[in-house]
């Protein structure tokens, strides 16, 4: 017996896949196609176990579909602009692409340890400028098509680091990187029109059927479409100067506009600011709610605050009746109209407010078995069903019927209409910043903005920039925003935002049919390929990522750049890899000096356990499991694991120890168990002997467990389930040796089948053991195996045998075993033999599952 060496078999086998080019997907190969992708990886420099567990993932189903026949489509690549680029170049003095080419050489090398079926041919980096270009060529479509456009914006602003933040880096109302105050500014921007296909997004999520159900809800609630009333609430008094018909109200509860106490203005409409001006005490109020982040979240969770403004306006229903209007600093300026009417008894933030302000509280939706002359409304806003009261000509309606009684008296009074709001807000685009794809617009004072020509694109990023202040490098360049007019000739400047970098990934995997293509989209190839069969990637990006890819994707088709309008036919989210924390002490902050786990060492003493630094000695606290991240420094490498146990250990544990869509916690006893069988299972593909004769007992046994395996295993992957598929193969690894005596050709069978059940976890392993049972090329070119219904079937039934209406004897067959079938084990059986001595069969009846009746004379 030879012990398995993964050090020695995993790089050969690497080396024939490499050799071979057996991973180069080709359409022209006549099989169908299947297309696995897992959400392109942040070049940072460094991948850990945790981040192979995606992969790995993807590379289980690419290599199980390329053994069912299909033809395989499994590219990578890298997701490569971005601010962390740009902080390197300030904290380190390099370059931004120098940090970000290095890292991907670094990656690429550590993504080949594991083993991937990666076609690397269709490599990507979207800062190279063969893929920002065509990138650039797809936004001058959407300008054309009036999809793209600027306006100005309500946006995040860091007054240190002089940009715009994503809502995601505003922590606690400050910029992620200075710590400054961040601040609500109106800034020029560039937008993508996203809202044009809220319809169609929203229809679309029916057919996505296999998407996760809570992934499609949170797209559904991020688009958000609300049914109700457009409605002018006309002045009770003078009114503001160019505002004279009235302020213009959104509302999805038109039923309950009796219980309005007040109307809420945005801080920024054009009502407040137009007050401002005269009113140095209200501008100031007005910059006060400036501070602190734009998005939806950080407004709801900032102190509300408000400012009466002295005007008021008629109640649509009661003219006799005035509602003062505010300004209020929890009222998004993008939602509606930017104007709310508050309605404090049945709307929490509204309550709040008024409770603050001291405003009226009047209920207007009865709960069930509620009294009307009692009920009130205390410190929690009512928001359950009912029927309306206090409301005029609505009360005694349930409210979806008071709805449409609202919206039909205000259409008779010409003073709203019916009509739908999304809470989808057009997708914002420019980011202040150097690395990132440039937008390809030239501003002329004459002509407007213009397009770049096509024959001029890329439009490249200079390199001869500098991080030795705040802002965007190429807003001062001293040349590259220079140029002249495309259309006039005149002195023009270019765009000198970037674009944010969801708009790389909007795309990339149409670029990866054909990443050499000089279209950006080879209308053919990704006919061909999309949509994406498998995609795999972690939920956070349930939202905004895949629906920028769902949007593009349309907004391309429409354009005829190719026919698939859903980008991602099956979507599944991986859960993360975790691994317990280790720190000593804490520094001047209250931050821990985090501890590699390489470096530490774990005793359990009387059921306790310690944690010791191995370098010095010094006693380490044990923290909380977390996901494997670098800032904690709770991270395994791959080189580690392949040091120590080699690629396929790793693997089979990331993938073993729990459901897949669930957190797996690593622990070195986990990893050392994966080994063992690693280990065990190479003994046995070890042990074979061709040539041992058959044990008609023991064969069928071994057989019947083989076939049972094969469609465990098989039904384990395509469900999904491989931390259930590879609980069968341990279970079967046991089987194996109990049945070492069988007769070679079943033993063959059962460890050639093995050998390819393991193959899609444990792929090196896997051809060294076909290559040890003399099987011919490469078991990832071999086909899956395939599993009789009849020996995989779980249980055996007994079926009576009768002789002559008498029964005899009995059998144990599978349930729904062909009746010929049966007929032919019974008419072997050797019991059965004996009591037909000397008998003649006239007969034989099987009724399926129940009995065998024997005629003989």
């Amino acid at each position: 017996m030879t012990r398995y060496d993964p050090k020695a078999v995993e790089p050969r086998h690497r080396a024939r896949w490499e050799a071979a080019d057996t991973f180069r997907a080709d359409s022209a190969s006549g099989k169908p196609k299947y297309y696995v992708l897992e959400m392109f990886p942040y070049p940072s420099g460094a991948i850990h176990m945790g981040h192979a567990r995606n992969y790995v993932m993807g590379d289980v189903v690419s290599r199980y579909k390329r053994a069912q026949g299909f033809e395989v489509l499994h590219p990578m690549g890298w997701d490569a602009f971005g601010m962390p680029a740009e902080n390197a170049a300030m904290e380190r003095g390099v370059h931004p692409a120098d940090w970000t080419w290095s890292n991907i050489a670094a990656m690429r090398d550590q993504l080949k340890l594991l083993g991937l079926s990666i076609d690397w041919s269709r490599e990507l980096a979207t800062c190279d400028p063969a893929y920002y270009g065509r990138q650039q060529a797809l936004f001058l479509k959407l300008f054309e098509r009036g999809l793209a456009y600027r306006k100005e914006s309500l946006v995040n602003w860091d007054p240190v680091d002089n940009t715009v933040l994503a809502n995601e880096q505003v922590i606690d109302g400050r910029g992620w990187r200075s710590g400054a105050m961040v601040e609500k500014r109106k800034l020029t921007q560039w937008f993508l029109r996203i809202t044009h296909y809220a319809d169609d997004l929203l229809e679309g999520l029916k057919t996505l059927d296999r998407w996760p159900d809570k992934v499609r809800l949170m797209q559904e609630n991020w688009i958000g479409r609300s049914l109700g009333a457009r409605l002018t609430w006309r002045w009770a008094g003078e009114a503001p100067a160019g505002f004279e018909d009235g302020l213009e109200v959104y509302t999805t509860r038109p039923d309950t506009l009796s219980g309005a106490s007040f109307l809420g203005l945005a801080p920024d409409h054009p009502v407040a600011e137009l007050l401002a001006k005269d009113d140095p005490e209200l501008a100031a109020f007005l910059t006060e709610c400036r501070k602190g982040g734009a998005s939806q979240a950080e407004i709801e969770q900032a102190e509300k605050i408000g400012r009466d403004t002295g005007l008021r306006v008629q109640h649509p229903f009661d003219a006799d009746r005035a509602v003062p209007v505010w300004i209020a600093n929890f009222i998004l300026s993008d939602y509606g109209t930017g104007a709310i009417f508050g309605c404090p008894a049945h709307d929490q933030r509204d309550l709040d407010f008024a409770r603050k302000y001291g405003l009226p509280v009047p209920p207007v939706v009865l709960p069930p078995g509620a009294d009307p002359a009692t009920f009130e409304v205390g410190t929690e806003a009512y928001v359950g069903p009912g029927v309306i009261f206090n409301s005029d000509f609505l009360d005694g309606l349930e409210v979806e019927p008071a709805k449409a009684a609202a919206i039909a008296r205000l259409e008779a009074q010409g003073q709203g209409e019916g009509a739908t709001v999304y809470r989808l807000r057009d997708w914002g685009v420019s980011r202040q910043r150097y690395w990132g794809c440039p937008i390809p617009i030239i501003h002329c004072e004459a002509c407007g903005p213009v397009g770049v020509p096509h024959d001029q694109l890329p439009v490249e990023l200079p390199r001869d920039v500098t991080f030795d202040q705040p802002g965007n490098p190429l807003e001062r360049h001293p040349t590259w925003k220079h140029t002249a007019c495309p259309q006039c000739g005149g002195q023009a400047r270019r765009e000198t935002d970037t674009l944010d970098t969801f708009v790389d990934s909007s795309w990339y995997f149409a670029r990866f049919a054909d990443p050499h293509a000089d279209a950006p989209i080879n209308g053919a190839a990704a006919d061909f390929w999309l949509p994406v069969d498998q995609y795999i990637g972690g939920v956070e990006h349930a939202v905004l990522h895949l629906l920028y890819a769902r949007f593009i994707t349309r907004a391309l088709a429409d354009q005829g750049l190719m026919k698939v309008r859903e980008p991602f036919a099956g979507l599944f989210t991986q859960g993360m890899v975790v691994h317990e924390t280790y720190f000593e002490g804490r520094d001047e902050s209250g931050k821990p000096r985090w501890v590699e786990p390489a470096d530490v060492r774990i005793e359990t003493v009387d059921g306790k356990r310690s944690a010791t630094r191995v370098s010095t000695g010094a006693a380490l606290s044990i923290g909380d499991i977390e996901k494997m991240s670098k800032s904690k420094k709770n991270v395994v490498a791959p080189q580690e694991i392949v040091d120590a146990y080699g690629v396929d250990a790793g693997r089979l544990f990331v993938l073993s120890d729990s459901p897949p869509e669930r957190d797996v916690q690593w622990t070195p006893g986990g990893i050392e168990g994966a080994s063992r069988f690693v280990q065990r299972a190479w003994t046995e593909f070890d042990s074979f002997a061709p040539g041992a004769p058959a044990d008609p007992e023991r064969d069928i046994v071994l057989r019947r467990e083989t076939h049972k395996t094969i469609k465990a295993v098989t039904e384990g992957v395509e469900g999904f389930r491989f931390n259930s598929a590879i609980a069968r193969l341990y279970a079967f690894l046991p089987i194996l040796r109990q049945h070492a005596g069988a007769g070679g050709e079943a033993r063959l069978e059962a460890l050639s089948a093995f050998a390819r059940l393991i193959a899609p976890f444990v792929p090196h392993l896997a051809e060294e053991a076909w290559t040890r049972l003399g099987q011919p090329g490469m078991v990832v070119d071999a086909p899956w195996p395939s599993f009789d219904p009849a020996l995989a079937a779980d249980e055996l039934i007994t079926l009576p045998v009768q002789v002559n209406g008498k029964r005899r004897a009995e059998i144990q067959v599978p349930p729904g075993l062909d009746p010929a079938e049966v007929e032919t084990r019974v008419l072997a059986d050797a019991e059965v033999r004996s009591k037909l001595e000397g008998l003649t069969i006239r007969k034989v009846v099987v009724v399926k599952d129940r009995i065998v009746n024997l005629v003989a004379g």
